[in-house]
């Protein structure tokens, strides 16, 4: 049993290292440098959102209530800014493209979850 949950998170991360790829060959601005360091990229971003986004979102929730919950996607952007600030290989230009960005790779990253998995 514990093989078969190791293999399972495997892959599924390849599966999201895949989506960070396919998403930085759909928006111009949002650069990875290979494979490889697009699945270093989708285990930080995992991180980063296992993390810093329940922090983020509690500092930020009076705007978030306010522009009804839209103020989240400005959120993922934050995250995936971060993680491009710390990870060589991996680059966003703007903060609209992070924005994006973060909309594009969970719904790339929802279709491929759902197809291959």
């Amino acid at each position: 049993m514990q093989n078969y949950e190791g293999s399972h998170f495997i892959l599924h991360w390849l599966v999201s290292g895949l989506a960070v790829l396919l998403t930085s060959k759909l928006l111009r601005g949002f650069e990875i440098k290979g494979f490889f360091t697009a699945c270093i990229a989708a285990l930080f971003i995992g991180l980063a959102n296992a993390l810093l986004w329940p922090i983020l979102f509690f500092l930020t929730l009076p705007i978030t209530v306010v522009t009804l919950g839209l103020f989240t996607f400005v959120i993922n952007g934050m995250i995936l800014k971060i993680c491009a600030a710390l990870l060589p290989g991996f680059k966003i230009d703007g903060w609209f493209t992070a924005i994006f960005g973060s909309i594009a790779l969970a719904l790339v990253g929802l279709v491929l979850h759902a197809v291959l998995i």
